[in-house]
């Protein structure tokens, strides 16, 4: 059973309680998370896709691709992509994935089409699609065949409380 698949997809026999933020309709909410330019909230999640949003872009691949296509794999493409046509042509690839996890999810083409959102802010909107697995309870470190271990296993798979600087 996948994280995302809907709770009458079981095995007969096998009762699955839904878990908010694991299938839709189960407490997800239908619109982001966070806003497409709240890079800052994730600090981490910032820098990397600073320095390497090939790793950014292979994790979230790799969810929403449900681990067809792997982290390396996706990333490495995107990577040559992103290489060979001095970053110009990296938005035609990475869209097309803002639209699966957008149908995945249910989420609206928001701000505007997907298309314009990669060519336009591609370091935001790979930040805010990496936040928002996350706050759907994935963890796009761990890869998507853990996620699936997981939520198998029953393991609420909810987004860590906010940390924050305080005494």
């Amino acid at each position: 059973m996948y994280p995302d698949a809907a709770p009458d997809e079981a095995a007969p026999g096998v009762v699955v309680a839904p878990v908010a933020g694991l299938f839709p309709g189960a407490g997800a909410s239908r619109e982001w998370s966070s806003g497409l330019f709240d890079c800052f909230h994730d600090f981490d999640t910032c820098c990397m896709t600073f320095w390497c949003p090939c790793i950014t872009f292979g994790r979230t691949a790799e969810i929403v691709d449900h681990g067809t296509t792997s982290c390396g794999t996706s990333g490495a493409l995107f990577a040559l992509i992103e290489y060979l046509s001095a970053s110009w042509c990296t938005w035609a690839y990475s869209c097309t994935y803002r639209g699966r996890m957008r149908a995945q999810h249910g989420l609206p083409e928001a701000p505007c089409a997907d298309f314009l959102v990669h060519l336009c802010c591609l370091p935001c909107a790979l930040c805010q699609e990496y936040r928002e697995l996350k706050a759907r309870g994935y963890e796009p470190i761990l890869g998507w065949e853990f996620n699936a271990q997981r939520a198998a296993a029953g393991v609420a798979m909810s987004a860590p409380a906010a940390q924050g600087m305080g005494r």
